[in-house]
């Protein structure tokens, strides 16, 4: 990739990002281009929060929608799709503005894929076959990073850092030990919120989620892949559909996963030192004339 480098805008769900990056880009006349693993799925633009139609039509965005659910995606799959986008927009002389809160597609742009070894299907039969807890036990003592960093109802994280550990021989957390040094062409911006309003933007944004059609896109997905299945709201919203909890009870299991998964990202965005953090109030134009973008 080369040209005109990308500029970041980053932050947990719910703080703001697609508006902060439509405000840039009208701006600086740039161009997004989605780094969200599940905005990236078409027949969802409601339950993942999709920048709307108009904003897309006046903006330039790129990797909204581009995918069927029953298709997987990673970060290497992501990067095929992103690296020529970003490419072409600086080709054209336009400012690539990246925003989305996954923290390994966004990891994967600034520093490369860390090149983990490849899953044995031996291994990880044996691993299916113990509990959670079992495999937390496993994890502390081949890797007590990892044990202390990775959520601990997060099963399959745990799995794999422990699978890598015995697969490699050493621990899962000595790979991103050498995947930390940021190269000084780096530049981006990280929204950061108090904790309560965050809280409330988010159980504001799941009850309207719900109210604008939301039960109606994961109603009509007949096949899901193992990364679209994980969106929020998916599992959720099969339960209520299958009778099992009632809409109140769907809109606080969505805003807790929701707010669950805003303070993992917090976490991933606060070891990135390249990204400035910036609060709500920060405007655009700022930005824009600190990072030298006009």
């Amino acid at each position: 990739m080369s040209g005109i480098l990308p500029f970041y805008v980053v932050g947990p769900t719910g703080s703001g990002k697609s508006d902060f990056a439509e405000a840039l880009a009208r701006v600086t006349e740039g161009e997004i281009v989605n780094a969200d693993a599940y905005q990236i799925y078409r027949g969802l633009p409601i339950l993942t929060a999709c920048p709307s139609l108009p904003a897309r039509e006046e903006i330039p965005h790129h990797l909204y929608e581009v995918l069927p659910p029953d298709q997987p995606c990673d970060a290497g799959r992501y990067l095929d799709l992103a690296l020529p986008i970003l490419s072409g927009i600086a080709a054209r002389g336009k400012l690539p503005i990246v925003t989305g809160g996954s923290g390994l597609y966004i990891k994967a742009l600034t520093h490369g894929l860390n090149e983990a070894p490849a899953s044995d299907p031996a291994l990880r039969r044996q691993l299916d076959q113990l509990s959670r807890g079992e495999l937390a036990q496993l994890l502390g003592r081949f890797d007590p990073a990892s044990a202390a960093s990775i959520e601990p109802r997060n099963r399959r994280y745990i799995q794999r850092a422990v699978e890598i550990s015995l697969l490699v021989g050493k621990p899962a957390s000595s790979l991103r030990q050498a995947w930390t040094a940021d190269p000084p062409e780096l530049r981006g911006v990280c929204l950061v919120r108090p904790r309560e309003e965050l809280h409330e933007r988010i159980r504001r944004r799941t009850l309207a989620m719900l109210r604008l059609g939301a039960i109606d896109e994961v109603r009509s997905v007949t096949s899901w892949s193992a990364t679209s299945a994980k969106a929020i709201g998916v599992a959720e919203i099969q339960r209520l559909l299958a009778d099992e909890i009632s809409e109140s009870e769907c809109v606080e299991a969505m805003a807790m996963a929701t707010r669950r998964y805003a303070k993992r990202q917090m976490t991933w965005f606060r070891r990135e030192k390249w990204l400035t953090p910036v609060t709500g109030e920060t405007s655009a134009i700022e930005i824009a004339t600190a990072a030298n973008l006009l």
